[in-house]
């Protein structure tokens, strides 16, 4: 039993369900309403299960790689050596890959290679990520942010040929299909930038120990607080141009849970921050942004209701 809790808590169960529902809101509050499908969405299954053992095979071979250094940052949550073995953790990340792999083949089938492709990109660079990547300064922090929109995506690109994405000639529901997917990958993108930013002055203890290149360790705190400023402000004017935008349409719900669940919530982020000193603060901050984006995940709710 304690074995299968360990397991659970390396492969970070609760960012599992994060993207679970994220790609479930995704299709049935966007893409049903604009294409009304009949056939029963046994790709999506597929898609979303690719996402998840993908994701958990990133999770486990991060840690394989960040065992020291989480043993400074946060030994309390350290599983890997003390319940689960090196070795296993090695199995469980090509076990969980491999079957990611798989299911995308089962989602998609080969006339959509280029997605099978990119999914073994996305492998390959959770690798990189984890092994140096990670050490160097803003590229591992723009590749997460950019794997975390992927899994938004993914779902568009399944559904959508390649060249129908942006060649001519679309129709009405492809075109509003790609303006929302667009809109949430950018959004997911810029806070998870932010996000990252703020998780890297949360582990400067042991990444400086360890010889990473992080942002807060490169160019000192202050700079790092002023790169995170300029991101909260440009997402905060995204937004706010957006809701000016959605109002026109009268989605006044829409409007108010923006607002208040994803704008005001921005706001003290972008204050706190500014004032945060300790890595509890830090902690504080990492997980209010998560909270963040799991409103504007849930404004996709809107959409089943306005479309």
């Amino acid at each position: 039993m304690r074995s299968i809790a360990a397991f659970f808590k390396l492969v970070r169960w609760t960012n599992l369900l994060f993207i679970v529902l994220t790609q479930l809101l995704f299709y049935f509050c966007v893409f049903v309403p604009l294409y009304h499908p009949e056939v029963p969405p046994v790709r999506l299954a597929w898609l979303i299960a690719a996402s998840v053992l993908i994701a958990a095979g990133g999770y486990v071979i991060n840690d394989y790689f960040d065992l020291n250094i989480d043993l400074v940052n946060k030994p309390e949550k350290n599983v890997i050596n003390r319940i689960i073995s090196r070795r296993w953790a090695i199995f469980w990340h090509w076990a969980l890959s491999t079957m990611g792999l798989l299911a995308t083949v089962f989602a998609v089938g080969f006339h959509k290679s280029y997605l099978i492709i990119a999914n073994a990109v996305v492998i390959l660079l959770l690798w990189l990520y984890s092994t140096s990547l990670k050490k160097k300064l803003l590229i591992g922090n723009v590749l997460i942010s950019a794997l975390t929109a992927w899994t938004i995506l993914i779902l568009f690109f399944a559904q959508v040929p390649f060249r129908g994405a942006f060649g001519a000639g679309q129709d009405v529901a492809t075109i509003k299909y790609f303006r929302i997917a667009f809109l949430y990958a950018g959004f997911a993108f810029v806070l998870s930038l932010i996000r990252e930013a703020i998780k890297d002055v949360e582990d400067m203890e042991g990444d400086r120990r360890y010889g990473c290149r992080t942002l807060p360790i490169v160019t000192g705190l202050i700079a790092t607080k002023i790169y995170t400023t300029v991101w909260i402000v440009v997402l905060l004017g995204a937004l706010i141009v957006l809701q000016l935008y959605v109002l026109q349409f009268r989605w006044w719900a829409a409007v108010i849970f923006s607002v208040i669940c994803v704008i005001f919530p921005l706001i003290y982020l972008f204050f706190s921050h500014l004032k945060a000193t300790g890595t509890s603060d830090f902690s504080n901050l990492s997980r209010l942004a998560k909270w963040i984006m799991l409103a504007g995940i849930l404004s996709m709710l809107f959409f089943r209701v306005y479309f």
